[in-house]
């Protein structure tokens, strides 16, 4: 099941790419980039989940790399919005 949800939202990305290009809308390199990466995570994910491990090992370690991940999305911000402090200020 999870394989096939990850296979129906990469053809939903790509639609939507394509959707946009023939509506004469821009893409521009950093949406692709965000596209790609969340679909190898899902691949990622849908890979680990179907791994033989325990469920709530999975569970977890799902749950223990999402707050890694939000932590270093959240440090990356901070540290962009204080640039973007810091050149207005100076």
């Amino acid at each position: 099941m999870f394989i096939a949800l990850a296979i129906i939202l990469a053809a939903g990305f790509v639609g939507w790419l394509v959707w946009r290009a023939v509506k004469g809308k821009s893409i521009s390199v950093h949406l692709v980039m965000y596209g790609l990466c969340a679909l190898s995570g899902i691949y990622a994910i849908v890979f680990f989940m179907n791994m033989d491990i325990p469920r709530p090992a999975k569970i977890l370690t799902a749950i223990a790399l999402g707050i890694v991940l939000i932590y270093i999305a959240a440090r990356q911000q901070r540290r962009k919005q204080q640039g973007q402090h810091d050149t207005k200020v100076g």
